[in-house]
């Protein structure tokens, strides 16, 4: 792995774990094992490294989400898998953490990859609602984009349940009463 690569993912890391504020230059070289000038040397500092950590953070979250999402299945088989696809529950999200970093928020270039992010989940998420509709596996009365909020929302939250009370079970528990509003009506039995 190259200095530049090493800087990137130790940024990552310590975003996800300290925040922006929490995370300083000294701990971002002791963590890449870098050399004093080497982040200055690949990056105009720590904005930019941020940046391109939260970046690729961003990336990997949307190829993670588009794996289970864009996979085989119904639409409700995939809102299933999505959400109930393995995390790291008591870590929280390493995007929706930095969505409380009041120094992210207060910078337009370091929330636009956050935001961009969540902009594209719940698009994503609202066009399988609609696919499930059309396919009557929805009610059509549903609004897309206000499921696909309300997953996105159970997400976010069940992590900051589960964090709250060190147990993944909180998280779990949202996306079970998630999934039972969610799941499609059965055909009664004869």
């Amino acid at each position: 792995m190259t200095t530049s690569e090493r800087l990137i993912q130790s940024t990552r890391e310590l975003l996800w774990e300290r925040g922006y504020v929490g995370t300083s230059p000294k701990a971002i070289l002791e963590r890449a094992g870098a050399g004093q000038g080497s982040m200055y040397h690949h990056f105009k500092g720590k904005p930019d490294l941020a940046l391109a950590a939260i970046r690729r953070t961003a990336e990997e979250m949307r190829a993670t989400a588009e794996g289970v999402l864009g996979g085989p299945g119904t639409p409700y088989e995939r809102i299933v898998g999505y959400l109930r696809r393995e995390r790291d529950v008591l870590r929280g999200c390493p995007i929706g953490r930095l969505t409380m970093d009041p120094d992210v928020i207060a910078s337009d270039e370091l929330r636009a990859p956050v935001d961009e992010t969540l902009d594209w989940l719940r698009e994503r998420l609202a066009g399988i609602v609609e696919e499930g509709q059309r396919r009557g596996e929805f009610a059509p009365g549903l609004d897309g984009e206000e499921i696909a909020a309300a997953i996105v929302a159970t997400v976010q939250g069940g992590y900051v349940l589960a964090r709250a009370s060190g147990l993944p079970s909180a998280f779990d528990a949202g996306v079970r009463g998630l999934l039972s509003l969610l799941a499609p009506p059965t055909a009664p039995t004869a």
